[in-house]
């Protein structure tokens, strides 16, 4: 029987970190991270393999940081798990013992019961396995008319660059505009008009009531009746915990099928930790139970887990999700952190909104200048920071992560309008025009009223 002091399961973006940062902090401990994958995809990057980065050869999670600091990788799938024993056995015969246990098994794609000839050939969705993605990506290459079914981030995303690589898209969202469910719809309906300009046709506000064809996809049929041709069906419909190997090793799930994990990523039982999409969230503003799956709150709980494994740290702690999520759609990115105006408004929040649009180079002349807008999102009681919306050039991307970083730390208004900032004419916007700060300066006047 092979032993480890930790063991990690899985090896994304969970993993990886999880598994650095409990060797760097416990130098003396032996670690390792157990994974199916030979090689790990960087999950945000997948949407771009079909044609920005062109291979997923591209889009690999590096092995060199955990080989550096003494992990050791072993590619296998674990079958089993005796949490009382504190073993676990795998596919190729291996018992590993273990004194501490993180389980990073992430997510699966989503793909409805109720959908008729969802198993049609060449229907298909968008998960984390290399292997998978080669043999979509070399099927696409022979097809014109794609259908994909779902506009969040990765419908989208995939839905824009496979019409770069010159095929005819389709994207179908139940919703009134894509990112609908993220943004606000100022900014999902200028999303959505990038995308028709790109060449992505769009039908918002309806849904698919099932996939027709002989043995292979042939059309779409529509809710309301109508058929769209197609050689391919991409399913994004988002994701699902993947937690078989708690369920059956007796840990906690909660409602929605994510395993209990506290703000130490603690789970039920002893000495195990969970970790990323597989792992129980709280909303940082709400107190609720969250569905919110994205790599970087994954990374921020790994550090969680790894730092308390041995000794509780309580500067080390989950305090919820904020929800921090960023796309580009040619030149123009959207960022999005925290509540945005209609969530907060339906969770009870007395608000006031604060926005701005300026531009994000100064002089406006400077050829990458992008116009940027952002809006905050603001408790009237306290003037507390919510939540933003950021649209604009690719540094908006950055901007939204400062405007987690409000959220994370309940600043307020006043210390927006206080911030000090660095700008340069070829980076930022101007200081006398910082639009973060002008749309502070809008919310602290709506909040004297």
């Amino acid at each position: 029987m092979k032993a480890v002091d930790v063991l990690v399961v899985g090896g994304s973006a969970t993993g990886l970190v999880a598994a650095t940062t409990a060797k760097s902090n416990y130098p003396e401990k032996s670690v390792a991270v157990i994974r199916k994958e030979e090689k790990v995809m960087i999950p945000c990057g997948i949407p771009y393999i079909f044609n920005t980065v062109g291979t997923s050869n591209n889009n690999i999670l590096p092995d060199e940081g955990l080989v550096k600091l003494g992990v050791e990788i072993i590619v296998d799938e674990v079958l089993e798990i005796n949490g009382k024993a504190k073993t676990c056995t795998t596919k190729n015969g291996l018992e590993i013992a273990y004194d501490k246990l993180i389980l990073g098994t992430g997510s699966l794609p989503s793909v409805p019961r109720w959908l008729k000839g969802a198993n049609l050939e060449n229907v298909f969705t968008i998960p984390k396995n290399k292997d998978y993605l080669d043999q979509l990506q070399q099927k696409l290459q022979t097809m014109k008319k794609i259908v994909v079914v779902g506009a969040g981030f990765i419908g989208v995303e995939v839905s824009d660059e496979l019409n770069k690589a010159g095929k005819e898209v389709t994207l179908v969202e139940i919703l009134p505009h894509a990112l609908g469910a993220t943004f606000d719809e100022e900014f999902a309906a200028e999303a959505e008009a990038l995308l028709f300009q790109r060449g992505v046709k769009l039908r918002t506000n309806i849904g698919i009531e099932e996939i027709l064809g002989d043995k292979k996809v042939a059309q779409v049929k529509l809710n309301n009746g109508e058929l769209l041709d197609a050689d391919a069906v991409i399913l994004s419909l988002g994701y699902q915990p993947n937690t078989e190997l708690a369920k059956k090793m007796g840990l906690e799930l909660n409602a929605f099928g994510f395993i209990k994990a506290d703000q130490y990523r603690r789970t039920s039982m002893p000495d195990v930790f969970a970790a990323g999409d597989c792992a129980e969230k709280i909303d940082f503003s709400t107190g609720k139970i969250s569905k919110v799956m994205l790599a970087s709150t994954a990374c921020s709980e790994a550090r969680t887990a790894g730092l308390n494994l041995y000794e509780l740290n309580t500067f080390a702690t989950f305090r919820g999700t904020v929800g921090i999520y960023s796309t580009c759609i040619g030149d123009t990115a959207f960022g999005v952190a925290g509540l945005i105006e209609k969530t907060a408004a339906s969770e009870g929040f007395k608000i006031v909104i604060g926005s701005f649009t300026g531009v994000d180079r100064h002089p406006g002349k400077i050829p990458d200048a992008h116009k940027e807008t952002v809006k905050l999102i603001v408790s009237k009681h306290s003037g507390v920071v919510l939540g933003g919306e950021v649209m604009g050039g690719k540094g908006a991307g950055e901007l939204i992560n400062a405007i987690g970083i409000a959220v994370q730390n309940h600043m307020t208004i006043n210390d927006l309008l206080m911030m000090q900032i660095g700008t340069q004419p070829l980076l930022t916007a101007s200081p006398a025009a910082f639009p973060l700060i002008k749309a502070a300066e809008v919310a602290a006047k709506a909040l004297k009223k």
